[in-house]
């Protein structure tokens, strides 16, 4: 499926090619962390796929505690996370799913990971009031 994806300030636009029964959920707490949200949705695209057509986003190098190293690129004048990939030769960029047009598109994500990290109240949502729009 081709997608086409953004910052939300603009200053950053790219495109790819996915397979949408590839979209996973990760409840790591970095992923909590940098999403600023309770997971953060992904989608893999490799890297003869993937292609920025506008900007260059800034780049943050986060080792993990297996001490695996990875980049983390965002829109430095929105903040936008866009991708994740490794930092020497990508081979794969996981797309941040909320940057892309399509999202809507993908329907229910293939699976979770991280899941022992989950934030407890996430099974109950539907029982949470809401509205349509800004209240």
């Amino acid at each position: 499926m081709k997608v086409e994806g953004r910052c939300h300030c603009g200053a950053i636009a790219f495109e790819a090619d996915i397979d949408p029964a590839t979209v996973a959920v990760c409840h790591c707490a970095d992923c909590q962390k940098q999403s600023g949200s309770a997971f953060r949705t992904n989608v893999p695209a490799s890297a003869d796929k993937f292609r920025l057509l506008k900007g260059m986003p800034r780049r943050y190098i986060k080792t993990a505690d297996s001490g695996n190293r990875r980049v983390h690129a965002f829109c430095e004048n929105c903040g936008s996370p866009i991708y994740a990939c490794a930092v020497e030769n990508p081979q794969t960029y996981s797309l941040r799913v909320g940057t892309l047009d399509q999202r809507h598109e993908l329907g229910l994500p293939a699976r979770q990971i991280w899941t022992k990290r989950r934030l407890p109240w996430l099974h109950d949502l539907d029982t949470v009031p809401g509205v349509e729009g800004q209240p």
